[in-house]
């Protein structure tokens, strides 16, 4: 990087480095062998739970091995315990993984594991929710990939896991809230494309359960999308929603307005390189109109 002073490294420094390297990858591999090898022979032993801890740990994305680990957890580990103590053993789970995905946020087999202790959280008691375990531990879930979401606010993973949950959790918050979330983020990021993303399913959600009127949010959405649009016209993000709305929103007048609305950027923007595509869309879809 330019101001960036380089470090010069000795011979010796390097060839420890390397030696250092090295060392890792053997013991990796060695640890790795012993896992397999423990799988093989169906060990499910808590020494061998504990390796697969380890192991993970150097290798997320190692999915053999959390598949092992799951074997372990159902044929070994929940039928000796009580359900407060499956419900322990689980929630370390979702602390390791969380641990993980600080450091691999976008690992596939971290966010199926997670989305796996999720579903076997044992019904019971639970001191801080009435509703037991499971309730409860799907609202700590919640208010976890909202902080996975502030770090990352585009990470379609944790976007795709919150989705997850809002639609198997047993008692999910209104729609209405997760609007006005998409709002938070889609005001602190115009580009997020992911949040754009997700209200426009909470939006289909919310006219087809009557809870919005389609027409009023609909014009209300193209003035938000509007503010987006002539902050970063050459936003990618922000012209597939607007696409998205005038699909929606299909009748003569608006798609007059929309056309209008876009020349006047066009004006301002000449260069921008979404807006004159998505006015000849918008000129054919009124011209459509028109003719029905």
């Amino acid at each position: 990087m330019h101001g960036v002073k380089r470090v010069q490294y000795s011979q010796a420094a390097l060839e420890a480095k390397k030696q250092r390297d090295h060392d890792k990858l053997k013991a990796y591999l060695a640890l790795s062998d012993d896992v397999i090898a423990r799988k093989k022979s169906h060990d499910m032993s808590n020494e061998a739970f504990e390796l697969t801890t380890r192991l993970l740990r150097m290798n997320p994305e190692f999915y053999t091995v959390w598949n092992y680990r799951r074997d372990m957890f159902i044929e070994s580990l929940f039928p000796q315990r009580s359900p407060s103590e499956v419900n322990e053993l689980l929630s370390d789970d979702l602390s390791l993984t969380f641990e993980l995905l600080k450091q691999h946020p976008k690992v596939y087999g971290i966010w199926n594991h997670r989305r796996w202790c999720l579903e076997h959280i044992p019904d019971g008691p639970s001191p801080d929710d009435v509703n037991g375990y499971r309730n409860s531990t799907w609202n700590k879930e919640l208010f976890v990939v909202e902080k996975m979401l502030d770090a990352d606010a585009r990470n379609f993973h944790a976007w795709n896991y919150r989705r997850y949950i809002l639609a198997t959790m047993p008692f999910p918050p209104p729609p209405k809230s997760e609007l006005a979330y998409t709002t938070r983020k889609i005001e602190a990021n115009f580009s997020n494309f992911s949040a754009w993303h997700q209200r426009s399913k909470v939006l289909t959600t919310l006219w087809e359960t009557g809870e919005l009127d389609r027409v009023k949010s609909i014009e209300e959405e193209f003035e938000l999308v509007r503010n987006a649009m002539y902050t970063d016209p050459d936003d990618q993000s922000v012209w597939i929603y607007h696409a998205w709305l005038i699909g929606n929103g299909n009748y003569a007048a608006r798609l007059q307005f929309e056309i209008t609305s876009i020349q006047e950027l066009l004006d301002e923007q000449p260069d921008s390189k979404f807006s004159s595509p998505l006015q000849a869309t918008a000129d054919r879809e009124a011209c459509g109109e028109s003719r029905g």
